[in-house]
């Protein structure tokens, strides 16, 4: 008997042992002291193109973890490199989202202790590619996320690899020289034509406006520039001397071209229109010395001259992605500064994808309450599951946030002032996972409500559809169903909804973008939608005729309205076989129905896509890839922020651009392998009437990436300032010259001249104009030769300094010499004029 109880004792305590080793308390953990270490080990693990790393859960706590948790994160395909042993599953929940859970091989974790698994990945290139947004969620609360502790580090060693990058650019700088201020065009972007007098004008606090009345808004703005340079709003009126004049011309070429003479008693901006007036107020800004913004000026001397100009592209685009990671009003004004100050005039706003919807629209509450947060959910009734790494948290960081419709009018009232139009871009049917899922929040609160009318309205998705389908971003369930007529009403509000924004704000309204982008293969076709609107409708005739059929009604929406439609290039494109498989092709149907499309796609074999369009009869918006994505890297450094699959982009890349052929200076694609002289060849070339529809440039920043202002601003400039150049100015002589020996030989002077304006006056400018731009400043271009080292830097008037005690350089290091001797443990890092610094490279 006594050994029965002894016996049962026992058991009574294994089992409470048991029982509390698997019953986590969420009151006993400190979820900050749960950290997730992810080492990359190598990247082309066994020739497969896929990197294995080391993660390691480590445990502080003062308890045991016991196997009762779930750990989500962000991250490209990760998997346990041998499943057998694996400690932990990895498992795909949508999207790039996924839950790490305990499989049967681990045991609780004791205080302190730590646990490893090796897993297999895509390559992870450079800092942007690690998992990120590690949070913990324990069984006993699941419905509670709690962000853990996580450090990425590589331990490849990449010291040869930065040497040779920092080879080549040396040689790329090789040729680059500090052109004198009186060789350079006296404003940015390069005018038309000008020429100096012997003139100089002192502009002061004491100048008068006179303006013709129809420039009276002008005027106004003038006034508040001048203001923010001498700390007095300058008065209107007629003074002896000392006047700035806006004058009305008639007989100029187009509404944004202008006049600008500088003499010694009066400045003289002429134009037909206001838009001309505000850029030849652009200009004579562009003739203030960069440090007119630093503070407030008694006077600035101006050089006399006239200035006749006239923009290339009537489109000069830059494409802001707030959907992804959402950006502030505040930081949306700042950009719309530093776009007015370069001439470029269309804002193209993306504002909603499959992560986030960030506009408000009256009676649609679920796109904003659902739709626009990310944080820790179980069933996404409430919002949508983390992207991008924005954790377990909703309404924090880039994950959420929206504009109101206040903020929007706001905005576009501040742009219509600043002459740019706001293009406003819904993306359908496809990256629409945002939408279909407040959609379905809104169809289940209707329903419980009893109002089944009602709650199908806006429904986008066929509620029976089983097509089985996965998207380039991973998601299973983000495209919309065009053989919906909900659909139509969802795409009716959302343009009645614009309309009344931009007239409410009295801005100008042309076209809405819907998109078009990357519907993967495998939606619709088993949608019993679908399969009615195929038997009852002829005209359809197979389920990729669904394409078609979709924006034949989008665009009849909004040409009742009066409005064309935009879209990325897939509009003019459908589906057809081609070699046995389905290829996009281009589609002449919509040729003639004012088609807007935005051109991405000039990877191979689609070089000459946007000729094709262009030449078809389809208007064209130049924004190829390998040189417009201003989100890619500015090169393959492991350090350096940003995406690679299109390749990389310096600021060179959009400075090189040539919109009729750029054919001619492309010299590697996107994986940077030389192309060969006869590589485009058989492409097409773009015709008279192609060149009449190529109507602009467009440089977009996709933010996939970006969780922060500075993030933005660090990939955003200066590659901006070579989308103004190009979009604003004539081909240089480089460009034009059809001989490509004496073309190679007039591009050093040109980009000398452009590298020396960014450095020594629009850089230096940017430092505090709009509040201050973090744009990058480039590393060092350093080679060794025997035990000498020289060094060079991107633009004139930057400096590179030096340590060589393995401390990061300061504005104060001694300043870097040619034919110093190499020495261990150098460090070098190049500093702008206001003395912030770059990233420090060593040998």
């Amino acid at each position: 008997m006594k050994s029965l109880v002894i016996k049962f004792r026992c058991t009574l305590m294994l089992s409470l042992i048991t029982f509390s080793s698997f019953s986590q308390k969420v009151s006993d953990m400190d979820a900050g002291k749960i950290k997730i270490s992810w080492e990359l080990l190598e990247n082309n693990y066994k020739n497969t193109g896929t990197a294995r790393s080391r993660m390691t859960l480590t445990n502080s706590n003062n308890v045991p973890l016991s196997p009762a948790w779930v750990i989500y994160f962000n991250a490209a395909d990760p998997k346990p490199l041998d499943k057998k042993t694996a400690v932990f599953d990895m498992e795909l929940i949508n999207g790039d989202f996924f839950k790490l859970s305990p499989t049967s091989s681990f045991k609780t974790l004791p205080p302190k202790g730590s646990v490893t698994m090796e897993v297999l990945s895509r390559n992870l290139k450079d800092v942007t590619d690690f998992p990120k947004g590690f949070y913990i969620a324990f069984d006993e609360q699941p419905e509670k996320g709690k962000a853990i502790d996580y450090e990425a580090k590589s331990v490849i060693n990449y010291s040869a690899a930065e040497k040779t990058l920092a080879a080549q650019i040396f040689n790329k700088n090789k040729s680059i020289v500090k052109v004198a201020p009186q060789d350079l065009p006296p404003v940015f972007p390069s005018p038309s034509g000008y020429k100096k007098n012997n003139s100089r004008f002192t502009l002061t606090k004491e100048v008068k406006i006179i303006a013709d009345p129809l420039f009276n808004q002008e005027a106004g703005y003038l006034a508040e520039e001048l203001k923010t340079v001498f700390g007095v709003k300058p008065v209107t009126g007629i003074s002896e001397s000392k006047n700035v004049i806006l004058l009305r011309k008639t007989n100029l070429k187009g509404a944004e071209a202008y006049q600008l003479q500088v003499s010694n008693d009066q400045i003289i901006i002429s134009a037909s229109g206001n838009a001309g007036i505000f850029y030849g107020i652009q200009s004579l800004k562009s003739l203030f010395p960069a440090k007119s913004w630093s503070a407030t000026q008694s006077s600035i001397s101006l050089t006399g001259l006239e200035i006749e100009d006239a923009p290339r592209f009537g489109h000069r685009a830059f494409m802001m992605d707030i959907a992804r990671n959402f950006q502030p009003k505040k930081q949306v004004i700042k950009i719309l500064d530093l776009l007015s100050l370069y001439k470029l005039n269309v804002l193209h706003l993306h504002f909603n994808d499959d992560e986030g919807w960030r506009i408000e629209i009256p009676g649609l509450p679920e796109l904003t309450t659902v739709a626009a947060q990310r944080g820790h959910t179980l069933t996404e009734k409430d919002h949508l599951i983390p992207s991008y790494g924005s954790g377990p948290e909703t309404n924090t960081g880039s994950g959420s946030g929206y504009l109101t419709r206040a903020d929007y009018i706001e905005l576009l009232k501040y742009a219509t002032a600043r002459h740019i139009t706001v293009i406003p871009e819904f993306e359908t049917p496809g990256h629409a996972r945002a939408a279909i899922k407040a959609m379905d929040a809104r169809y289940e609160r209707l329903s419980k409500e009893g109002d089944q009318k009602a709650a199908e309205q806006y429904l986008l998705r066929d509620l029976r559809d089983q097509s089985d389908y996965r998207s380039v971003q991973g998601w299973s369930d983000n495209v919309i169903n065009p053989a919906l007529p909900s659909v139509y009403n969802f795409i009716e509000k959302l343009s009645t909804e614009m309309i009344s924004m931009y007239n409410e704000a009295g801005a100008p309204l042309k076209t809405i973008h819907f998109g078009g982008d990357e519907v993967p293969a495998g939606v619709w076709e088993k949608s019993p939608a679908v399969a009615e609107l195929l038997k009852h409708d002829t005209t359809v005739t197979s389920v990729d005729e669904i394409w078609y059929y979709y924006f034949a009604k989008v665009n009849a929406i909004l040409k009742s309205h009066q409005l064309y439609l935009s879209g990325w290039e897939e509009i003019g494109l459908r589906k057809k076989e081609v070699n046995g498989r389905k290829s996009m092709v281009l589609d002449p149907r919509f040729a003639n129905e004012n088609f807007h499309t935005d051109v991405w796609n000039n990877l191979a074999p689609n070089e000459d896509l946007a000729y094709q369009l262009a030449n078809a009869g389809y208007k064209v918006v130049l924004t190829n890839v390998t040189n417009m994505y201003m989100d890619l890297a500015y090169n393959k450094s492991y350090e350096e922020h940003g995406q690679y699959w299109g390749g990389y982009v310096d600021v060179d890349k959009l400075f090189d651009f040539i919109p009729f052929n750029y054919y001619k200076n492309q010299k590697e694609n996107e994986r940077g392998e030389i192309l060969k002289p006869a590589y485009f060849a058989n492409k097409e070339r773009l015709t008279e009437k192609g060149k009449a529809n190529i109507i602009g440039l467009q440089a977009p920043l996709w933010s996939e990436v970006i969780t922060n202002e500075k993030e933005m601003e660090y990939l955003l400039l200066p590659k901006i300032l070579g989308l103004a150049e190009r979009a604003w100015s004539a081909d240089p002589e480089w460009a034009k010259e059809q001989d490509e020996a004496k073309s190679n030989s007039l591009y050093p002077q040109s980009w000398s001249s452009f590298l020396t304006i960014i450095g020594e006056r629009e850089l230096p400018r940017l430092d505090h104009y709009a509040g201050g731009f973090n744009y990058r400043i480039p590393t060092a271009g350093l080679i060794s030769a025997g035990h000498k080292l020289k060094a060079n830097v991107q633009f004139p008037g930057f400096i590179i300094r030096y340590t060589t005690d393995g401390t990061v350089p300061t504005k104060n290091s001694k300043i870097f010499a040619n034919g110093m001797t190499a020495v261990k443990n150098i460090s070098l890092r190049v500093f702008n004029q206001a003395g912030r610094g770059g990233r420090t490279i060593k040998l």
